[in-house]
C-alpha cells in the first residue's frame, strides 16, 4: 500500500506538509503506522500548480528519504493545490512511469489501494481506453487505468460521478476474473481548483483518509495519515464516501458500496 497527502488552499511551500513535520510523508514512506507495511520505497512524486492551468509534474524511483531533488522542490516551491505521493507497489515494476501522480491536461490523480487480480484481466481492461487516450497508458498499474478510465467517462463534466464510475468499472471486471479483495482505494484528484478523495472497498477494510481545515494556513489538508502523532482537528473519511473541497467549503456525498 502507499501513501500520500494533498493541499488545497493558500500557497505554501510544499515541504509543510511533505518533509517537514514529524510524520510527514516523506517520515510514512519509511515508517508508515497505518497500512500493511510501514515502507513505502519503490518511489515518489508530486503534482502542484502555479500560474498555468495544467500542473507540473515530479517523479522518480528513489524512496523519498534518499530523493534530494523531492526535498529541493518541496523547500522552494509554493503552491496553493499540490498531491504527493510514496509508492509501494503491489505487483507492477518500479519504474518512473509507474510512479503517482499522474497527469492528464489540467487534471493529476492518484491512488491508494489495489483491484484483485489486475493482471489477469489487465490486457481485457486496456482495452476499454479508447484510442485518443491510450497512448498516455504509459505504465503498468491498475491506478493509472483508473485514471484514464475516469477520463473517458467525463471527469471533466462530472469529477466525483466519473471517479466512481472508473472504480465500479474494474471492480466488476474483478469480480468476474480476478480475485478477492476485489477493490481496495483512497485516491485524491485535482484540476487546480478544486480537490477531490474517496474511500472505497469492496470489503470491511479501506485504506485511510483523513482531512483537516488549518485556519492559519487558509488550507485543507487530506492525507492517508496525519503528518503529525497524535495531532487533533483530524476527521476520517468513512469507507464509501467521497470529499470535494472548494476554497474553506467542503462537502460529502456517500457512495453506494457495491459493484455497478
Amino acid at each position: 500500500m502507499c501513501r500520500w497527502a494533498a493541499y488545497l488552499g493558500q500557497p505554501i511551500y510544499m515541504d509543510e506538509l511533505v518533509t517537514q513535520p514529524g510524520h510527514s510523508l516523506m517520515h510514512q514512506s519509511r515508517e508508515a503506522t497505518e497500512c500493511k507495511t510501514a515502507l513505502n520505497g519503490d518511489g515518489v512524486g508530486l503534482a502542484w500548480y502555479g500560474d498555468r492551468a495544467e500542473p507540473g509534474l515530479y517523479r522518480d524511483v528513489y524512496p523519498a528519504w534518499s530523493d534530494t531533488n523531492l526535498a529541493g522542490l518541496c523547500r522552494t516551491v509554493r503552491s496553493g493545490c499540490f498531491l504527493a505521493h510514496v509508492r509501494a507497489s503491489t505487483g507492477a515494476a518500479t519504474s518512473r512511469n509507474n510512479c503517482h501522480p499522474f497527469a492528464y491536461g489540467r487534471w493529476s490523480f492518484m491512488h491508494n489501494g489495489q483491484i484483485g487480480g489486475f493482471d489477469t484481466f489487465r490486457r481485457r481492461a486496456d482495452m476499454g481506453v479508447s484510442d485518443a487516450l491510450y497512448p498516455h497508458r504509459k505504465g503498468a498499474t491498475d491506478s493509472e487505468l483508473l485514471f484514464l478510465y475516469a477520463l473517458e467517462t467525463g471527469l471533466d463534466e462530472d469529477p466525483i460521478g466519473a471517479m466512481v464510475a472508473a472504480h465500479r468499472t474494474l471492480w466488476d471486471m474483478s469480480i468476474a476474473q480476478g480475485t478477492t479483495p476485489h477493490l481496495r482505494s483512497s485516491a485524491a484528484w485535482s484540476d487546480g481548483e478544486r480537490l477531490y478523495a474517496l474511500r472505497l472497498s469492496s470489503d470491511h477494510i479501506a485504506p485511510s483518509v483523513y482531512y483537516r481545515w488549518n485556519a492559519e494556513a487558509g488550507g485543507w489538508a487530506i492525507v492517508s495519515e496525519p503528518p503529525e502523532l497524535g495531532q487533533s482537528g483530524w476527521t476520517e473519511l468513512r469507507p464509501g464516501q467521497v470529499a470535494a473541497f472548494d476554497g474553506a467549503d467542503m462537502w460529502i456525498a456517500e457512495v453506494e458500496a457495491e459493484a455497478a
